[in-house]
């Protein structure tokens, strides 16, 4: 299985989860993963522990991309608008962290604000898998 963006999420028996990262000093949670130094400001902790974020959230925003996105994104032909939605993680583990993926099966005229959503994943048109949101079951 080959990922778009290898680190940021993997899928298991469980389904698919997104990859974070948590300061093992004060509990900062991040995504995308990251290493080194803790993004909170106020803490000195340099050891980050990769954790599972939620799988659920609700829209924040979404929109279309009506345009093919420039080289080197390969886009298939002929190219169909591609729905985008930010989405805010559920949970306090997840608190505050939004994510942008693309929206399987839904357009944006069936999306809304504070819509719940959860994860799925969904190939590219050169092949690699990504995450994707999708109406929440």
């Amino acid at each position: 299985m080959t990922y778009a963006i290898e680190g940021w999420f993997a899928i298991d028996a469980d389904g698919v989860f997104l990859l974070g990262t948590r300061c093992a000093a004060c509990g900062t949670v991040c995504f995308p993963p990251r290493r080194g130094f803790c993004p909170n400001p106020r803490c000195e902790g340099e050891e980050m522990e990769v954790t599972r974020l939620p799988r659920r959230g609700r829209v924040w925003s979404y929109t279309n991309a009506c345009y093919p996105p420039p080289a080197p994104f390969v886009a298939p032909e002929p190219y169909e608008p591609v729905t985008l939605a930010a989405v805010e993680l559920d949970g306090a583990h997840g608190a505050g962290i939004v994510v942008l993926g693309q929206v399987a099966g839904l357009t944006v005229d069936q999306l809304a604000v504070g819509m719940e959503v959860e994860l799925t994943s969904g190939p590219l048109a050169d092949g690699p898998l990504v995450w994707m949101w999708r109406r929440a079951s």
